[in-house]
């Protein structure tokens, strides 16, 4: 990391760059908002907004769960849970017989029950302060290893979405059609739930839960208002992803706030400044 750090002090001599902290930060940023600019477009046009929410509070669900079962490590916990939670949902929102319950009532009884269970067994006893990290998040505290992972996070995670693309992008635009083609639209689905768990789950150390929401859909949504077609859409969510993340790490060191806020804001301050340029 030693040559890749000099190389930032090279070409970024910039004040905020001074601590590797910040430089750990903002390689972690450029990592994470990719994924969550990519992946939220899909969340929007399917009518997900409120999944990664969902997911979130079931990251506090499967540390408890984790704790209750004597697993050492919260993340692998949390990913466990994320992961079937998520295809839980799908499962029950898909519904039998062709008959699909409200996606919106299905992810908020989820999401409610979610935090409510994780929040009982981890306050027991009062030991809740310990775990409160995880609502908030820090990006400060991420780690060369930390890296690494989300590196390769972020290589799987492209790969996966270039197979799951165009079957996706059908179903959500017209379900009949991609079914008479015969496009595996829930298989599809499946696994982009799956990933969706997994990419939140990582992100939500250093994002939070209560933040993870609002960095996956304000892109999104802000790119809903510029773009004119698929793959404009989807460059203009991913970019708008990156520049907040980039805008609000530096507005979170000048301000002394916290990254993740300032993340947020910054992306919601993009999705209103677009919305007058959107067409109807």
């Amino acid at each position: 990391m030693g040559v890749l750090y000099d190389a930032m002090d090279a070409l970024l001599p910039f004040r905020w760059l001074e601590y590797t902290f910040m430089k750990n930060a903002l390689l972690a940023l450029l990592l994470i908002t990719p994924l969550l600019g990519l992946l939220g477009t899909m969340a929007v046009d399917n009518k997900m907004a409120f999944f990664s929410d969902a997911l979130g509070h079931s990251a506090l669900t499967g540390i408890a769960l984790g704790v209750l079962l004597g697993i050492p490590d919260p993340m692998a916990a949390m990913l466990l849970f994320g992961v079937i939670a998520a295809l839980l949902i799908t499962r029950i929102k898909q519904g039998r017989h062709g008959r699909s319950s409200s996606p919106d009532t299905v992810i908020s009884v989820f999401s409610s029950t979610a935090i409510a269970l994780g929040l009982a067994v981890l306050s027991r006893g009062g030991g809740f302060s310990k775990y409160a990290n995880y609502l908030v998040g820090d990006v400060l505290s991420v780690s060369p290893d930390d890296l690494l992972v989300l590196a390769a996070t972020l290589a799987a995670a492209l790969f996966i979405w270039a197979r799951l693309f165009n079957p996706l992008l059908m179903a959500s635009i017209n379900p009949s059609l991609a079914a008479s083609r015969g496009i595996p639209a829930r298989r599809a689905e499946y696994a982009f739930v799956a990933l969706v768990a997994v990419v939140v789950m990582l992100s939500i150390r250093w994002v939070g839960v209560l933040l993870i929401n609002s960095l996956l859909i304000l892109p999104a949504a802000a790119a809903r208002n510029l773009a004119r077609n698929a793959a404009g859409y989807t460059r203009w969510s991913v970019a708008i992803a990156m520049i907040s993340g980039v805008a609000g790490l530096i507005a979170s060191y000048y301000l002394n706030t916290a990254a993740g806020a300032a993340v947020a804001l910054v992306a919601a301050a993009a999705y209103f400044v677009t919305l007058p340029l959107r067409k109807q």
